[in-house]
């Protein structure tokens, strides 16, 4: 896999709670978003890295077990930090975790950060954002331009670190699992990123990708600056072997069907025509014969 990840400070913000973690030959990708200001925003958001890569790199088991273990032991030791010190009071984080083995991702997310999954010419958002608007764009009640401009955008109902919490807690650790195909793609991203360009934009400059995952990702980081940068932005690319953007795009199978019916029908008006031409050309010669 080639994988490559950006990240900015935005054009607003002072400080960037953004963090990432990038394992290519182990299949482990991940993004944080800090919440809780300032320091205590960051510290969050290291935290998490650091729990997660320590639990994932020292434990073995089913990826979906790891996945939640690792999100839990982030989340204890961020509260444990917090309710030592009165000034990191309120801090957490969200986050999105993939862990690719063969052919199978397992997703482990928190939050409003998301992952993509770019495959055969669409690319389909693959997590839930855990927000009362996020809720709201999921069912189709906003439109992807209403959500990204809500005044409630960045709310969560759910995050690591707030309080304590259980492996197989109901409500708080998102799992999903599907194939990664090697001609497919993922792209994890915190919400800097999605609140400013649309999915439209984002798979438009996905598609661009020709090898190069790092300017995939940068590219992502500069769009959102353009359009006014008003969070921290993260992208981080992930493309299989066999990815090859919009040049890898297969044809729809429904305007496959369709060439071909058109060309049976072509071939079978030639055909036709041909047949009646050889037909007229004998009888013209047998009428001939029988004058002479």
């Amino acid at each position: 896999m080639n994988a490559s990840a950006a990240t900015d400070t935005g054009l607003l913000r002072e400080r960037n709670e953004d963090r990432y973690w990038i394992d290519a030959e182990r299949g482990i990708f991940l993004v944080v978003d800090g919440v809780g200001g300032y320091a205590a925003g960051e510290l969050a958001a290291e935290t998490a890295v650091e729990s997660i890569r320590e639990s994932l790199l020292e434990t073995g088991g089913p990826a979906e077990a790891r996945v939640r273990r690792a999100i839990v032991c982030a989340n204890d030791r961020i509260f444990a930090l917090a309710e030592a010190d009165a000034n990191l009071a309120g801090m957490a984080c969200v986050l999105t975790l993939a862990v690719v083995e063969g052919a199978e991702v397992t997703i482990g997310h928190v939050g409003d950060s998301r992952l993509y999954l770019v495959w055969n010419g669409a690319m389909r958002k693959l997590t839930s954002d855990h927000s009362p608007v996020g809720e709201d764009e999921d069912s189709g009640e906003l439109s992807e331009w209403e959500a990204m401009r809500h005044p409630r955008r960045h709310e969560v109902f759910r995050d690591v670190g707030s309080r304590r919490r259980l492996p197989e807690e109901p409500e708080f650790i998102e799992i999903r699992q599907c194939r990664f195909h090697p001609d497919a793609a993922l792209l994890l991203c915190s919400d800097g990123l999605t609140d400013q360009i649309a999915s439209a934009q984002v798979r438009e400059i996905v598609e661009r990708y020709e090898g190069d995952a790092a300017g995939v990702a940068r590219e992502l980081v500069e769009a959102a600056n353009r359009a006014g940068g008003r969070d921290n932005i993260t992208a981080l690319f992930v493309a299989g072997p066999e990815f090859k953007g919009r040049a890898g795009a297969t044809r729809p199978r429904s305007a496959v069907t369709r060439l071909r019916t058109r060309f049976r029908l072509l071939t079978g008006r030639v055909a036709f025509l041909t047949y009646g031409l050889l037909l007229g050309m004998l009888v013209w010669a047998a009428l001939r014969a029988r004058g002479g």
